[in-house]
């Protein structure tokens, strides 16, 4: 925890050179890919444990939301946290194991065309690249969300956005930069979406 050896003002100046070291690309591929599922019907999954599982929420619930335009918007963005089904996931937990927690909703739910978000600061946790692994084979696009030295999710996952830093707590706050701009990037790709729609009525 950085918090511990650095002052206020060395951590602030560290977590601005990481935020400008954020590949900018990555997160453009992933607005796109979070909007052509907002334009084809298709499902958008997210998954992580703890502070990575708290994004995923974040996430879900800010997409979710901020992508109505207005209320009367009939098509709306289809997305779930698979962090959030609290009795599905204690009962996988409790009579297979804890790596099932996230692949077997998706079995339930997921379809080709769907799109699984996978947040995993190590990119090793063991539950996440089991539902990357099924959702790869069963036409559903993976976008791997890491830190670290991205683990073995870096490289399962179809894209990736990946930040270079070996801090958990800096990393998970710069997932969660990327994140919020994301949101406001596929709000307004939902409205020039309809926007002439609109104009029509």
């Amino acid at each position: 925890m950085l918090g511990a050896s650095l002052s206020i003002r060395e951590y602030l100046a560290l977590v601005q050179r990481e935020t400008g070291r954020i590949d900018a690309t990555a997160v453009e591929q992933l607005a796109r890919s979070i909007f052509q599922r907002y334009c084809s019907g298709r499902f958008v999954y997210l998954i992580g444990n703890g502070g990575s599982g708290a994004n995923a929420s974040h996430v879900c619930e800010d997409l979710g939301k901020g992508t109505v335009v207005n209320d009367q918007q009939t098509k709306r963005l289809k997305i779930v946290s698979l962090t959030d089904n609290t009795s599905y996931i204690l009962a996988w937990a409790n009579d297979t194991s804890y790596d099932r927690v996230f692949v077997e909703q998706l079995r339930n739910l997921g379809e080709p065309g769907d799109l699984l978000i996978a947040i995993s600061g190590s990119g090793n946790s063991p539950n996440v690249l089991r539902a990357v692994e099924w959702a790869n084979d069963n036409g559903i696009e993976t976008f791997g969300i890491t830190g670290f030295f991205g683990g073995r999710l870096r490289h399962i996952a179809q894209r990736c956005l990946h930040i270079d830093f070996g801090d958990m707590g800096v990393v998970e706050s710069l997932h969660m930069v990327a994140f919020h701009w994301v949101i406001g990037r596929v709000h307004q790709l939902v409205k020039e979406y309809n926007q002439p729609l609109a104009e029509v009525a």
